[in-house]
């Protein structure tokens, strides 16, 4: 279980101090699957980066598990079980996708077992298994490769910062099944995503909203929250309501 107590951030800037998130109380429980939306400038991918630990908080605290982890960086969340997806993904000059899923699982994984990680967000494994990285990739195609790492390192949270960000609708189809399956499995884990859209935001145990002010201006579950924000900025760019 994730906590954010009494959470604030502040951006510091040649133009001065901006309040980013301001007074967060926030618990994410085990095995939930929880979307927090919200309209742009409101907070939501630094709070992503908050919970992954690349940023820290201008005061307030964050507790997983019980333990009091508000300084610990990345590297120390993710050997606590806490794995992050960027907006954009890194490329890696050199590197096949084998070998970024087996530094992502901290072992020797075996041809056929990344191969089965691929498979599961949709990818032909024998198609994907050596090209490189920084070659060749469509947006889409990294973004689930990205995905596929997450899994194999196995987090007990995986934080997805606006995975739909940046590709195209096919896609952004592919990616909805991806997530609906990990969904459907989800057992020891949890998964925060950070998302405008209405066909991701439709499958969340729970939706936070944030508002322009940076604090949470709504919380609750899909069927009473999503009326309340369909038609609002917190759910714009849902392909033109999934018409396609």
């Amino acid at each position: 279980m994730l906590e954010l107590r009494n959470v604030s951030f502040e951006a510091n800037d040649e133009m001065g101090t901006t309040e980013i998130l301001r007074d967060i109380n926030l618990t994410i429980g085990d095995r939930k699957f929880v979307v927090i939306t919200g309209p742009n400038g409101g907070g939501k991918s630094t709070m992503a980066k908050l919970i992954a630990g690349i940023k820290k908080p201008t005061s307030g605290s964050i507790l997983y598990d019980g333990e009091d982890i508000t300084e610990l960086g990345i590297t120390e969340r993710a050997e606590k079980g806490i794995g992050f997806a960027f907006q954009q993904p890194v490329r890696f000059k050199g590197i096949q996708v084998i070998d970024l899923l087996r530094i992502a699982s901290g072992e020797e994984l075996s041809v056929a077992k990344a191969c089965e990680y691929l498979s599961e967000v949709g990818l032909c494994a024998r198609d994907y298994i050596n090209r490189e990285v920084n070659a060749s990739l469509s947006g889409g195609e990294l973004k689930r490769i990205e995905i596929a790492t997450v899994m194999a390192r196995k987090p007990r949270m995986s934080v997805f910062d606006e995975p739909e960000a940046g590709i195209d609708l096919w896609s952004f189809q592919n990616l909805i099944s991806v997530f609906e399956k990990m969904r459907a499995e989800i057992r020891d884990s949890s998964i925060v995503i950070i998302s405008h859209q209405e066909r991701i935001l439709s499958i969340a145990d729970e939706i936070v909203v944030l508002d322009r002010g940076g604090t949470i201006a709504k919380q609750g579950d899909a069927k009473t929250i999503i009326p309340d924000i369909i038609g609002t900025e917190a759910a714009v760019d849902s392909c033109e309501r999934l018409k396609y």
